[in-house]
């Protein structure tokens, strides 16, 4: 779940109505925001892989129709094709099976919040793997360590490991694998941009090529590794369901439409949105419960992304000298 940064965008469609691409953010934040969910649901009863393989295949139907009706073509490059099965293992196949594992370790909205971590990441990693981001602005390195710090927060690290319970350790184990998944996040958007930008092909043709490679090394460590699953229920096969279609196909094209017609700034600020729901959801719809100190931390991680963003800075922006 991670969103464009404004160099991957396309220009900003001004002959759409404003409420066009409002629309669509709305559904896209509720969308990503309620994901959360659905992987607990499905975690409850499905192994992290199966889960994983499960919104994965669910995810590329919806694009790999949309992009034949298209006209869409494959690539043709070799080289191409492997740069796509990386950015495939770092965007989907690992962090889609880390949020597995985190499904069955800590409630919903702990997961939505600390995702909310996903553009820290992306910074840092964009200072190491791009050219254009090596001279990070005061901003930049103050949102990252706002940002960082409410991650800690959400983790409670002032509690030593001596004096919590066996299921607090649980809950740091899958709060690390929430961090871990929006690491590969932040690896995965900066590796495309350097080694697929500039590709003839579009979006939509290589995100659908991204989502199959992603699916062929679970399609063969899930028979090996995993038992059939018994006891699953209508609403553990809904949650996949949606996860793929909704949370991955259907949401990639909101994305889209909203960076095409707002620009990719404003549609990173669903990232700040995610949260709210996620949280929201998690405590309606699942009966969970947050200490104080996860929300707080939540608000930080926010104001940290945003700092790196440029959403929020301290000090005013100079207009460019004559």
């Amino acid at each position: 779940m991670s969103v464009l940064s404004p160099s991957e965008a396309s220009p900003v469609d001004t002959r759409r109505p404003l409420a066009d691409w409002r629309s669509k953010f709305a559904l896209l934040a509720l969308i990503w925001g309620m994901s959360f969910v659905f992987i607990k649901v499905a975690a409850e009863s499905l192994a992290p892989m199966q889960v994983s393989l499960g919104r994965i295949v669910a995810g590329a139907l919806p694009l790999l129709v949309v992009m034949l009706l298209r006209g869409g073509r494959w690539p043709a490059s070799p080289r191409l094709w492997a740069h796509m099965a990386v950015a495939a293992l770092l965007l989907n196949t690992i962090p889609f099976t880390l949020f597995g594992y985190a499904g069955q370790l800590i409630p919903s909205a702990v997961m939505g919040i600390v995702n909310a971590a996903t553009p820290l990441f992306g910074v840092a990693f964009s200072m190491v793997l791009l050219a254009d981001e090596r001279r990070p602005d005061r901003d930049r390195v103050l949102g990252l360590a706002v940002g960082f710090l409410g991650v800690l927060v959400v983790f409670g690290v002032w509690n030593s490991l001596g004096e919590v319970s066996v299921s607090d350790r649980d809950a740091m184990i899958g709060m690390a694998f929430v961090v871990a998944a929006t690491a590969c996040y932040g690896i995965g958007t900066p590796y495309l941009r350097r080694f697929v930008a500039g590709s003839s092909h579009s979006a939509l043709e290589l995100s659908t090529l991204q989502l199959l490679l992603a699916a062929v090394p679970l399609a063969v460590l899930v028979p090996l590794t995993t038992d059939v699953p018994t006891g699953v229920t209508w609403q553990v096969v809904a949650s996949v369901v949606v996860l793929g279609v909704l949370g991955t196909g259907v949401a990639y094209i909101l994305q889209y439409s909203v960076v095409r017609e707002a620009g990719a700034t404003v549609a990173t600020t669903v990232t700040y949105v995610v949260p709210v729901i996620s949280i929201a959801a998690g405590i309606t719809l699942m009966g969970e419960s947050l200490s104080w100190n996860q929300p707080l931390g939540a608000v930080v991680i926010i104001v940290g992304a945003a700092l790196c963003q440029g959403m929020i800075r301290t000090r005013p922006v100079r207009p460019p000298s004559a």
